[in-house]
């Protein structure tokens, strides 16, 4: 397999992150979000139940 510094090698401080709304935690990307990663606004169920509260 080639190296290509673009991949996934571990290291999670290279993917991207950014807040919660509601709590403010960050959100490391995940893979089940990569077709959604723009539409993703809340770190857990908990936090979009209280989307209302904030």
């Amino acid at each position: 397999m080639p190296d290509k510094p673009s991949t996934f090698r571990g290291n999670k401080s290279t993917l991207p992150s950014k807040p919660c709304t509601v709590c403010g935690r960050p959100m490391t990307w995940r893979r089940r979000w990569a077709k959604t990663w723009e539409d993703v606004k809340y770190c857990s169920d908990a936090c979009r139940r209280a989307k209302g509260a904030a």
